[in-house]
């Protein structure tokens, strides 16, 4: 059990390869949602909007759990447990930049009145075949 990404784990956060994280609601259910990743040193990056659910979990209860597989080889993966920090500094920088590695271009749809948020997760332990 490793509490830090080697360098098959970085591979795959720095590849386009879709996340999905577990959050807790209030009634201790898991809630899970396909994000897109990426990386700053150790921590993992996500991006999301005040008052959306993942917020609201994250904001009660900042344990979470990240799933990353590679697209081209899904057996190939990681899981990632720790507790996330979110920050509105940088929000509308981390999705516009985790669009343009995903799709090509800047992220368009977010209304006016939404607040991106960054989350990042600060590893403390890491699992799965490409751990």
């Amino acid at each position: 059990m490793a509490s830090s990404l080697n360098d098959a784990g970085r591979a795959l956060v720095d590849g386009p390869n879709f996340a999905t994280i577990a959050t807790i609601n209030p009634d201790g259910s898991p809630q899970t949602s396909v994000v897109w990743v990426a990386r700053d040193g150790a921590d993992l990056l996500f991006s999301t909007v005040v008052g959306r659910k993942k917020d609201r979990n994250l904001r009660r209860d900042p344990r979470v759990s990240v799933s990353i597989f590679d697209i081209a080889q899904p057996y190939s993966y990681i899981e990632v447990r720790g507790e996330v920090t979110l920050t509105e500094e940088g929000g509308r920088e981390l999705i516009n930049s985790l669009s343009q590695k995903y799709t090509g271009a800047d992220y368009t749809a977010d209304g006016p009145e939404d607040v991106r948020v960054v989350v990042r997760l600060t590893p403390q332990r890491v699992v799965g075949t490409a751990a």
